[in-house]
């Protein structure tokens, strides 16, 4: 996928569900997977012409775990002209070690956010872009009704009350080989998850299950998809945002 690609993904995102807003401060979630990558190179670019101006801040939230190393993204923030900070944090340590949780990821999620919407709130942002692609959107459905037992699905754009930010998701058109395809042919380093449950976990299981399914039915990613932006799951039709 080339920048281009990239960018119509973004843009159409962004203008659907109306994701930014004149005298935006967004920070940007920025894990040095290759989804968050997409995510800080797109706004960068989209920020250079898109109508409302907006600033831009990159944060990571570093988990304390061995072998993470973030001086790729640094060079690729000092490239792009975006202000990057590191935030510490000894989350890995109270999962694995501390609480030894069976499965870590529900609360490493909100421990992360937590720590990113605090630094975010710290330079003054009133955003948070997160980098869930569409086949996260498609998963995150099925692990609520698979593990839930409910319909439903994170939206595009959340208010958060405790932080009195906005989250917003610009890359969720984007299909992950997308994702992977543009930063394969961009030559950019990412960086490689230290998490001891990664490859092991409830989304992971979930995804193989999807693929297998969609192997069986034609289309299935974009059927759900569009499946979800015609339901009742607040914040995706459409037609009720402002």
């Amino acid at each position: 996928m080339k920048l281009q690609k990239l960018l119509s993904y973004v843009r159409r995102a962004v203008d659907d569900y109306h994701m930014i807003e004149e005298g935006d401060k967004i920070a940007v979630g920025v894990s040095g997977g290759k989804d968050s990558i997409c995510l800080l190179i797109a706004l960068k670019h989209l920020q250079r012409f898109y109508p409302k101006h907006f600033e831009l801040e990159a944060i990571t939230v570093s988990l304390g775990l061995p072998g993470a190393e973030y001086g790729d993204i640094q060079a690729l923030c000092d490239e792009l002209g975006v202000h990057y900070s590191v935030v510490h944090t000894d989350i890995g340590q109270i999962i694995f070690e501390e609480r030894k949780e069976k499965n870590p990821c529900s609360l490493c999620a909100k421990m992360r956010k937590g720590a990113l919407n605090t630094k975010a709130e710290e330079l003054g942002c009133n955003k948070v872009a997160l980098g869930h692609n569409k086949d996260d959107v498609v998963e995150t459905f099925f692990m609520s009704l698979f593990y839930e037992g409910r319909i439903n699905c994170f939206a595009p754009v959340s208010y958060l009350d405790r932080s009195k930010l906005y989250s917003i998701r610009p890359l969720m058109y984007i299909p992950e080989w997308e994702c992977r395809s543009f930063v394969n042919h961009s030559g950019i380093q990412i960086v490689k998850n230290p998490c001891l449950a990664d490859g092991n976990t409830k989304r992971q299981e979930t995804k193989e299950l999807l693929l297998e399914l969609s192997q069986r039915y034609d289309n299935l990613q974009g059927k759900v998809f569009s499946a979800i932006q015609r339901s009742q799951i607040k914040g995706w039709n459409q037609n009720e945002v402002e």
